[in-house]
């Protein structure tokens, strides 16, 4: 198996990890009871946590790329 393959498998799995984790938990000011501030878009999220975001797409994409390369290993997924 070509690592370039593997590669990208993990740069998908953590892309879709990303996409699915962040809209969890975002509040808009109004919803947190915050002022809003004069310019800012009313449903942007008042306090995103990105790093937190970041870090758990990574751990996700991490869990099934292993599960992935271990199927690669035992022979059950041919790529």
């Amino acid at each position: 198996m070509h690592w370039a393959v593997l590669g990208g498998a993990f740069a998908i799995f953590w892309f879709l990890a990303l996409q699915i984790v962040l809209p969890i938990g975002n509040q808009t000011a109004h919803e947190t009871g915050e002022a809003l501030v004069a310019g800012t878009e009313p449903g942007a999220p008042a306090k995103p946590r990105l790093t937190l975001k970041l870090a758990v797409a990574t751990g996700a994409a991490a869990v099934l790329w292993l599960i992935l390369y271990g199927l690669v290993l035992l022979k059950v997924v041919d790529l």
